[in-house]
Parts: structure tokens; C-alpha cells; sequence
């Protein structure tokens, strides 16, 4: 099993940035991505950004050009670095971690979720 713990969200005011953190633990061996994702009230979870291991990188449209995500090898964490920050960016945020193995990915867990509220 693969264990993950989330950090970094809370209140932003629009324009400015935030940075997520995701530290993965347990069968790593198992996982080649990790992700976020987020959910706002009423809506459905999206993809926010995921991250292979071998470095390739995938980003909503709604979030490219002004969003970053990036792997600490060494200590199996995921950083979600997000710049100009609009309020529709408000929602809870979740890591995700899985699979991908010829090209179909399996998720094999959720992190708890964190809160990011982007307002004046």
C-alpha cells in the first residue's frame, strides 16, 4: 500500500501563489506517477497536473502556463507550485499515486485532501 500526506493549502488572495506538497510512503516500488487533482463544491474531481517518474508531465488547460508540478526522487515527494492564482482555482486538492502500465494508469491511492480558497 502507498501512503500519502498532503500539505501546503489555505487562503490566497487572487494573483498570488500557493505551493502543494505531496510526501508518498510505503510499497513505492508499486507507484510511476503521482498527481493532483481537486475538487470544487458541486463539481466533479479533475486532473490537475500528474507527473511520471521518467519526468513526463501533464497539465489541465485550465492551469498550464501558470502551474508547475515537480518529483523529489530522493524523498518520493510531488510539488504542486501554482502562480496567479484565480478564485475558480478555490477547491480541495488530493494527490493522487498509481500505475501507468501500458498506457492505461491505476490509481493505487488518495491523499486526505487539502483545502486551497483563493479570495480577497
Amino acid at each position: 500500500q502507498v501512503q500519502l500526506v498532503e500539505s501546503g493549502g489555505g487562503l490566497v488572495q487572487p494573483g498570488g501563489s500557493l505551493r502543494l506538497s505531496c510526501a508518498a510512503s510505503g510499497s513505492i516500488s508499486s507507484i510511476n506517477a503521482m498527481g493532483w487533482y481537486r475538487q470544487a463544491p458541486g463539481k466533479q474531481r479533475e486532473l490537475v497536473a500528474r507527473i511520471t517518474f521518467g519526468g513526463s508531465t501533464t497539465y489541465a488547460d485550465s492551469v498550464k502556463g501558470r502551474t508547475t508540478i515537480s518529483r523529489d526522487v530522493g524523498k518520493s515527494t510531488v510539488t504542486l507550485q501554482m502562480n496567479s492564482l484565480k478564485p475558480e482555482d478555490t477547491a480541495v486538492y488530493y494527490c493522487d499515486a498509481g500505475r501507468f502500465s501500458m498506457g492505461i494508469y491505476s490509481r493505487m491511492s488518495w491523499g486526505q485532501g487539502t483545502q486551497v480558497t483563493v479570495s480577497s
